[in-house]
């Protein structure tokens, strides 16, 4: 079979499951559009008109897709290695914490050429600290990931609100004082045609990690060994791969790019951390990862299409409830999720992962 037949087998294989969940998403929605007694026709096109059809709803695309590219990203990173991560909601909000602090300690007389480095890396290096626990216990103990970063995001979010709340918060709200440094501009202040919208440089970032994991994944010795852990981690192990190293380094690196999400709220939209800001954007990746096959491209992808269906639910809810598009939302995930042997196959090594876990603690508790 010649490479130009295997290439187009494997864009096939990518891109066919998504066009048929959008399909299926397509046909539902207009089922749902008819109960409502609207015209489907005319919904889609006000959908479209709300999103892509003027400056101000791209740029909500573009702001909302970019902390979905970077919690894809997050998730696909580990799902690379076999794991699945959970955790990306706590990491995103760390993230952002962690952006946020160093903001403030910043003098606001500092350039923004050095601030903005500063406060990304600061937002990678807390969000890569939230996710190496979960990547210690995976690779020394063999704890369940799943267990793990499902609990962590309920510690990290109530620690991180506390702090808030006792030692940073401005009087009778909860968020920080507004940050002095680092705050990354709009893209409005180049493009005023999106003059109103949130988007704004950080979707820049998202797009070179985008990028950049695809390189590291795919063009490296150690994205390799990742990508040979994930898909056999005993033949990997045999062919001199350190499997524990490998598992903790996803997981740092799938937090590190779960808190650069946390910079579009913090420091690109608002100018300080509020409590709740990650939204469920967090959780929300999991999907964006699952429709873009954990292929970097395809996340980019996966990203402006949730985003524009969450934009495009403010768009139609004068006509149909905006549920509407949390509907069609779950239509995709669940058509991709039955559809796509890939996806089947990590759901499937999750569970198996969680179950081994308790088994393992229900044995120590037995012998105990």
């Amino acid at each position: 079979m010649s490479t130009g037949t295997i290439r187009g087998t494997r864009i096939r294989e990518a891109v066919l499951p998504a066009l048929v969940a959008l399909g299926l998403a397509a046909v539902l929605g207009d089922l749902l559009i008819l109960s409502f007694g609207e015209s489907p026709a005319a919904v889609w096109t006000l959908l479209v008109k709300g999103t892509w059809g003027n400056a101000y709803g791209i740029g909500q695309v573009l702001y909302k897709a970019t902390t979905l590219t970077c919690t894809g990203l997050a998730f696909a990173m580990a799902g690379r290695a076999g794991l699945f991560n959970v955790g990306a909601e706590g990491q995103l909000a760390a993230g952002g914490f962690g952006a946020a602090v160093i903001g403030l300690l910043l003098p606001s007389s500092l350039p923004a050429v050095i601030a903005v480095p500063v406060c990304l890396l600061a937002a990678m290096v807390v969000g890569g600290a939230v996710g190496a626990l979960p990547g210690a216990l995976r690779a020394r103990f063999g704890a369940s990931e799943v267990i793990v970063t499902i609990m962590l995001n309920f510690v990290v979010l109530a620690l991180l609100n506390w702090i808030v709340s006792a030692k940073l918060h401005l009087p009778e709200t909860l968020r920080t004082p507004d940050i002095a440094a680092g705050n990354v501009a709009r893209l409005a202040t180049v493009f005023p045609v999106f003059r109103g919208s949130a988007v704004n440089f950080t979707v820049l970032f998202a797009i070179a990690a985008a990028i950049a994991s695809w390189w590291y994944l795919f063009r490296t010795r150690s994205g390799y060994e990742l990508r040979a852990v994930g898909l056999q981690p005993d033949a990997a192990e045999y062919g001199g791969v350190q499997v524990p190293r490998v598992l903790l380094a996803s997981m740092v690196i799938s937090g590190a790019l779960a808190g650069l999400g946390g910079v579009n709220f913090v420091l690109g939209y608002k100018g300080y951390y509020e409590e709740g800001f990650a939204g469920g954007a967090g959780f929300l990746g999991i999907a964006v990862a699952l429709v873009g096959r954990n292929h970097p491209i395809g996340i980019l992808a996966a990203a402006l299409l949730f985003a524009t269906l969450s934009q495009g639910g403010l768009a139609v809810n004068a006509v149909v409830p905006k549920q509407l598009t949390d509907i069609l939302t779950a239509a995709v995930i669940l058509s991709v999720a039955t559809a796509v042997p890939e996806v089947q196959q990590q759901i499937r090594a999750a569970a198996a992962n969680v179950t081994a876990s308790l088994a393992r603690k229900q044995t120590r508790g037995s012998a105990s």
